[in-house]
């Protein structure tokens, strides 16, 4: 068998796959005119604006993303808890609801994150510049702030809109080394008057939080995220990324905020655009599951009992732990967008054993952050909702299909790029792990680099779990295929 030579251009493919899934990869002319003609970054269009640029604000992100979406700040009050405040870049201040650049953003619903090409939600003078909270510049912000106390349980939650001043920038690897005692403290953080008290305040908030969800049945899952290194538009390596303490403390104060904000928009009569996974209807093939590790799971979905089980598995297997992980992923369904009037009984999200859910925090990359922003502004201004129930309600379906296309899309050019990097090695050994094997196909992770691909020869016996040396006989970079056979 032979591999495929040809010459494939990565961000054409991913250009051609978004076509194709009814995503619009290029902004429209009209798009582009709107955001030429800005003068500069968002000023107050009327209402209370507070002043809380004196406050050590400052975001933490990838070390590459110019897009930023969040600050952070915490206090410390005299009855032990803590109040936390996070900021929200005002997109909706420069990006008004049926502007050409609404309607774009309303098209595709969520920036693309592909190999080769980013395909942002926003032209890239309003999310890396005028609606993006860049350190040292006065940025308006929609500031959702909440007490924590020591037990993680969350509560005195408000909105308000106030400027804000970011004192750093700041990046996941380099904070959750410091976090985690495995690297100096970053640079950019101990020039910033505050900030490192600030993390440290922050990360031990952040761990309440989780362990408060955690005891309530929150899930922890481990997938294997990879990155590929590009040089000359070929993928030259792919890189594991791995979470660490600063990914979680972001993501733990990030599901408190959301929570604060569904339960507000509620509390002020709007109806709330939410972010739910419902109860798994296939509960049944997760307690095979379990059963296949000796495990006995509850007849009734049970989110504690689950996270009991993956816990275990964690610390039984953790090299076959990310491959599980996938396993229930697929089996707890997708997550998706659904309206809550107000008073109706809320869905919930059942993977973080949370009531109340929405999406709000990265209004830069996602749509229904921006819709929910514009609900939150008529709740502070005590105004009508600005949509009725019905178009919310389209807008939730038109959410959903269409980051279920984006994240198609970026599956679809992650497979080449994987392709791509094991192009002309084809002859060579390598130690894999089996990930699926039904009559459908048996599949396998191989170790280093970490990609998947099919086995077409040799695969009789071969169960999810094994261990096996497979050689790559064939890749496809135009279809993302990769082939090995079992030695």
């Amino acid at each position: 068998m032979t591999h495929r030579h040809e010459k494939i251009d990565l961000a054409e493919l991913a250009r051609q796959a978004m076509l194709e899934r009814g995503l619009e990869p290029d902004f429209p002319p009209d798009a582009l005119r709107q955001v030429e003609a800005l003068t500069g970054p968002a000023q107050p269009d009327g209402g209370a604006i507070a002043d809380l640029r004196d406050l050590a604000w400052a975001s933490i992100d990838n070390d590459d993303s110019r897009d930023l979406d969040q600050l952070t700040v915490a206090e410390e009050c005299a009855d032990g808890s803590v109040r936390v405040r996070v900021a929200i870049a005002d997109v909706d201040a420069l990006v008004k609801r049926g502007c050409p650049v609404d309607r774009h953003a309303a098209t595709n619903t969520t920036s693309i994150y592909t190999a080769a090409r980013i395909f942002p939600m926003l032209p890239e003078r309003l999310s890396t510049d005028l609606t993006s909270l860049n350190e040292r510049e006065d940025r308006l912000a929609v500031v959702i702030s909440y007490r924590v106390d020591p037990e993680g349980r969350v509560d005195q939650g408000d909105i308000q809109r106030a400027w804000v001043h970011s004192k750093a920038k700041l990046a996941y690897s380099s904070v959750g080394a410091w976090l985690q005692d495995e690297g100096p403290a970053p640079e950019a953080m101990t020039a910033a008057k505050g900030v490192p008290e600030q993390m440290r305040l922050q990360d031990r908030v952040a761990q309440a939080l989780r362990e408060n969800r955690h005891e309530h049945g929150a899930l922890e899952l481990q997938t294997i995220e990879t990155k590929a290194v590009m040089s000359d538009g070929a993928v030259v390596d792919l890189h594991e990324e791995e979470k660490n303490r600063a990914h979680e403390l972001i993501e733990d104060l990030m599901v408190a905020a959301n929570g604060v904000v569904a339960r507000f928009l509620e509390s002020k009569g709007l109806p709330t655009f939410r972010r739910v996974v419902r109860s798994p209807e296939r509960w049944d093939k997760i307690e095979a599951l379990a059963a296949q590790y000796g495990e006995r799971l509850p007849r009734e979905p049970d989110n504690r009992a689950l996270h009991g089980f993956l816990r275990r598995r964690r610390r039984a297997d953790p090299l076959r732990f990310p491959d599980l992980s996938l396993t229930v992923i697929k089996l707890l369904g997708a997550g998706e967008y659904a309206v809550q009037t107000p008073g109706a009984d809320p869905l919930g999200h059942f993977g973080l054993a949370v009531r109340d859910y929405s999406h709000s925090t990265a209004p830069n990359r996602r749509y229904p952050d921006v819709i929910t922003q514009r609900l939150l502004k008529a709740a502070l201004d005590g105004g009508a909702p600005p949509y009725r129930i019905d178009e919310l309600e389209a807008l939730a379906q038109h959410c959903t299909e269409q980051e279920d296309a984006a994240k198609k899309v970026e599956r679809q050019v992650r497979k080449s790029a994987a392709a791509m990097l094991l192009s002309g090695r084809e002859g060579e050994t390598f130690q894999a792990l089996v990930t699926g094997a039904s009559p459908k196909g048996t599949w396998v992770r191989i170790l280093k680099p970490p990609v998947e691909g099919r086995v077409v020869h040799g695969e009789a016996g071969l169960d999810v779990g094994d261990r096996c040396t497979v050689r790559l006989v064939e890749t496809d970079i135009l279809r993302g295929f990769i082939d090995f056979a079992r030695v």
